[in-house]
């Protein structure tokens, strides 16, 4: 299985991704971690990212995703395009869209201290997300049943077994 947990900054891409890794006994990858220092500091910044920025890192997610058979990674793919890119990389790749109301990601971001992401920049996310569209393989979640629910949906909708 190679899922992409996505959503803007603050959605709970990590912490969703992590507990749908350990359920189904995955591998985990933060796709903050794969991002080349230029992008760190534009965005440490406030500057958002330009899809030129953008594009060598997906393929760089797209890569991973493919270099193994069971891994999560969690990465933002706010557009078709980028998921696009990934799948270019990884032909397989589900994807599952985390849905939270604005407030709930502003409140979250300010909470944050340790992240490079201010919450300055979550309105050009916003304005960049593009939801997965039907012909697109995936699922959108809500995250009305916590952490866990939310990775226990993420499996059965992509029929991940769970790990023994």
């Amino acid at each position: 299985m190679r899922i992409v947990v996505m959503g803007p900054s603050g959605s709970g891409k990590s912490t969703v991704g992590r507990a749908l890794s350990d359920l189904i006994g995955a591998r985990f990858v933060d796709g903050d971690d794969l991002h080349p220092a230029a992008n760190v500091a534009k965005m440490a910044a406030g500057i958002p990212l330009e899809d030129a920025d953008r594009m060598p890192w997906l393929r760089v997610v797209g890569e991973t995703l493919r270099s193994d058979d069971d891994i999560v990674v969690a990465c933002s793919a706010l557009k078709r395009a980028y998921r696009d890119a990934i799948r270019d990389e990884a032909p397989d790749a589900f994807f599952a869209e985390l849905s939270v109301p604005r407030e709930t990601l502003e409140e979250r971001m300010r909470a944050r201290a340790d992240h490079f992401m201010p919450a300055s920049l979550l309105s050009s996310q916003l304005d960049t997300l593009e939801p997965l569209g039907d012909d697109e393989r995936g699922v959108r979640v809500g995250e009305s049943s916590g952490v866990d629910g939310t990775a226990s949906e993420i499996a059965e909708a992509v029929g991940a077994p769970a790990a023994g």
